[in-house]
């Protein structure tokens, strides 16, 4: 993973999303309210409404509204049910990526998602076609400046929790795990203290793709824009060499 530090696109996405809270916010809430479907209320006793809050929590999400998002969740007020769709498909010069949605409008994610693909020089294709690229892995990123404990102790404790790997980026460090032992990773950390910058289960490139051409990048970032303005897009996962 080195050279590849997911730290800077994190600021980056940090950025944008502090000038847009309300709709992050939104989108986590649908997370929460998936996660209290499949497993109930009670973080105690629901592994996957743990992660989520613990992913609220490092957007700055309050804690009264993630409280009222698990109380919504439970008496479904709305009456909505979102339901998890991923979509796969090619960028400009064959960059792979993976769409992620909650959606309670499966042919209106579809139609959205495919112009996106349509109008960034890319195409949709069908399940499977890029995800063998991408491992699926638990990955947990510090910021160097926010963390006091020294690289190795730290390299320890992520160690002795359950981690798989430990690597130290220009600025941050990054832990990754297995999809199983994550929260008890995550769970270790916060435990002793750790400040996190992003903690979550996500999709890693097994190999990149470099974009040479003015064009290709601009159709890149389209492509990107386009999904990341569409309400229905959770996540979005590529292996564009940015």
């Amino acid at each position: 993973m080195s050279g590849h530090s997911k730290f800077a696109n994190i600021k980056h996405k940090k950025e944008k999303n502090d000038a847009a809270k309300g709709k992050v916010f939104t989108m986590l809430g649908r997370e929460i309210q998936v996660a209290v479907k499949a497993g109930g209320p009670d973080p105690a006793v629901n592994g996957k409404l743990r992660d989520v809050i613990a992913k609220c929590k490092s957007n700055n999400m309050p804690n009264d509204t993630i409280e009222r998002s698990i109380k919504k969740a439970a008496g479904n007020e709305e009456g909505v049910e979102y339901e998890l769709v991923t979509y796969e498909g090619y960028g400009p010069s064959g960059v792979a990526v993976i769409v992620e949605a909650l959606t309670d409008n499966r042919n209106r994610a579809a139609a959205n998602v495919r112009n996106a693909f349509t109008k960034g020089g890319g195409n949709m294709g069908t399940n499977g076609c890029v995800s063998f690229m991408f491992d699926q892995k638990g990955l947990i990123v510090i910021d160097k400046e926010e963390v006091e404990m020294d690289e190795e102790e730290l390299m320890m404790a992520a160690l002795d929790a359950g981690a798989e790997d430990f690597a130290a980026e220009e600025d941050s460090y990054e832990i990754t795990t297995s999809p199983d032992d994550f929260s008890a990773v995550r769970e270790a950390l916060e435990a002793a203290g750790i400040p996190m910058a992003s903690a979550e289960v996500t999709m890693i490139p097994q190999t990149y793709t470099e974009l040479k051409s003015d064009e290709d990048i601009k159709k890149m970032n389209k492509l990107l824009d386009m999904l990341d303005d569409d309400d229905d897009v959770q996540n979005v996962y590529h292996n564009w060499d940015e």
